[in-house]
């Protein structure tokens, strides 16, 4: 008896979100969305009862924008144990472990939905048991316990029973979007995520904000009542292309090069001729995009990140003397020596411009090996998971030749043959995988290092210019479905 065998009586009975039975009009998909969304702001802002509010510490760090995690709310873990158990089945599934024909077996690809959501509720735990207990990142109130008479326990089981709520009902939300809405329900809490913090660095004063943002802050310049200094002294420059609460001219163009660069990549494709067997003078053509996997897979790299950082954190607050080649760490919870040093990405100027004052006190080659593991494991990294998710999501060579068959199109002088297609296509799809899975990591290297407004991180400016474009791309789509239904027909 295989596994299969042994799992299927639990993975058929995972609660799911029923399938639309027919077409979905494009309105009340955006409905649907917009409704999801509003939710999801509502929750990021509901706050976990029992937790001490005097607490700012905040597990995650700067991932917290690219897991779509809303601080202290009962959407702590965000995106985070979707996200890892997406790495564990494409890990598996690449390793060919599962045995899972997702493509053609109905019953297998029903095997793999149940078995995809059985580990995420697997992960909330892994994830959020840690955060909780095992460590002082959400410390709950004494006043809470007190008053209900339960102990600090009680209210750490308390706190931990919100966030698996949070973790369960942002999985169907995702689901919702997936099969009634538009997109992705990931894509678009990090779309959400990271607006946010770009509007807050654009926008914010010190009346909503820690900090202004650029818009205040250049007004405060242009008006006198804030001090430029001489933009010929080493410290003018350093005030207004790289303080914190200066001009931030270097955040700014970071950001616009970064979303060029990608709104260029999205448009840079092959496109292979297709003409329909049947219906004569029917042509159309199939896009192989440079950034083929999209940018989706950079979620997979950083969350492995944003785990190994997760645990060195806790093993910091565990161990009384943990060893320093392993790890050292400041009062703010940042690695600053040790093996979670040079494996922590980069994630600001400050990280590595050693010749800024009040930055880094490392030297210079630890800066430059820690760069060096960086853009490594980005660009290796992000090749490996662009691969594993193109041929997860039926967007290989085998898949897209099936689809392209079945649809009644074939490739103009050569046979309609689905190994035909297969072949033709294969000349393309693997190559352009790797290099734009590569591509993306060193975007991300680069715009992390550059810093960008609101000190989003590079991976997630870079997920929200691509989700967005994508997005834009799919709503068109849906919208020439509902002008010309029998384009619907022909493609399915």
């Amino acid at each position: 008896m295989s596994w299969k065998d042994t799992a299927e009586p639990l993975l058929v009975r995972m609660p799911a979100v029923r399938r639309p039975e027919g077409h979905v009009p494009f309105k009340r998909k955006l409905a649907w969305t917009g409704g999801v969304l509003i939710l999801y702001f509502f929750l990021t802002n509901v706050g976990l009862f029992g937790l001490d509010i005097g607490s700012d510490s905040n597990p995650l760090g700067r991932f917290a924008s690219i897991l779509a995690s809303g601080q202290g709310s009962v959407m702590q873990l965000g995106i985070g144990p979707i996200v890892t158990a997406s790495i564990v089945l494409q890990l598996l599934g690449g390793a060919n472990l599962l045995g899972l024909n997702t493509q053609d077996d109905p019953r297998d690809q029903i095997l793999y939905q149940g078995l995809q959501k059985l580990l995420v509720l697997v992960m909330i735990c892994l994830t959020g048991i840690p955060m909780v207990f095992a460590a002082d990142f959400l410390p709950p109130d004494p006043a809470v316990a007190q008053s209900l008479g339960i102990g600090t326990t009680g209210v750490q089981a308390l706190i931990f029973a919100q966030m698996f709520v949070g973790g369960v009902l942002i999985l169907f939300m995702d689901e919702v979007i997936s099969k009634w809405g538009v997109g992705s329900g990931i894509g678009l809490f990090i779309i959400a995520g990271v607006s946010q913090r770009l509007l807050g660095g654009l926008l914010s004063t010190p009346f909503i904000g820690n900090q202004s943002g650029i818009i205040h802050t250049w007004y405060l310049y242009i008006t006198g009542q804030q001090a430029t200094g001489s933009l010929f002294t080493a410290s003018g420059i350093e005030t207004l292309f790289l303080s914190p609460g200066g001009g931030r001219l270097l955040a700014l163009v970071t950001t616009v090069l970064i979303f060029s660069i990608v709104v260029y990549a999205e448009s840079v494709r092959v496109e292979i001729p297709l003409s329909n067997a049947r219906v004569k003078g029917a042509r159309g053509r199939f896009p192989v995009k440079l950034i083929y996997a999209s940018v989706l897979p950079m979620i997979l790299v950083r969350a492995l990140q944003a785990n190994v950082q997760f645990l060195g954190r806790i093993l910091d607050q565990q161990l009384a003397n943990m060893p320093g080649w392993l790890g050292t760490y400041n009062n703010a919870g940042q690695p600053v020596g040790g093996l979670f040093y040079y494996l922590a990405p980069i994630q600001s100027p400050g990280d590595w411009m050693w010749f800024l004052q009040g930055t880094t006190t490392n030297e210079v080659w630890q800066i430059l090996l820690r760069i060096g593991v960086d853009l490594t494991f980005m660009l290796i990294g992000g090749a490996i998971f662009a691969v594993f998710w193109v041929e997860t999501t039926d967007m290989g060579p085998e898949a897209t030749a099936k689809q392209i068959h079945n649809s009644g199109m074939q490739i103009p002088g050569f046979r309609q043959n689905v190994g035909v297609i297969e072949k033709v296509l294969e000349r393309y799809i693997p190559q352009v995988t790797v290099i734009g899975g590569a591509l993306v990591g060193l975007l991300a290297v680069m715009a992390n290092m550059m810093g960008t407004i609101g000190n989003v991180s590079g991976t997630g400016l870079l997920l929200t210019v691509s989700i967005t474009y994508k997005l834009y791309e799919e709503i068109a789509e849906e919208q020439l479905m509902e002008m010309h239904p029998m384009m619907r027909q022909m493609f399915g």
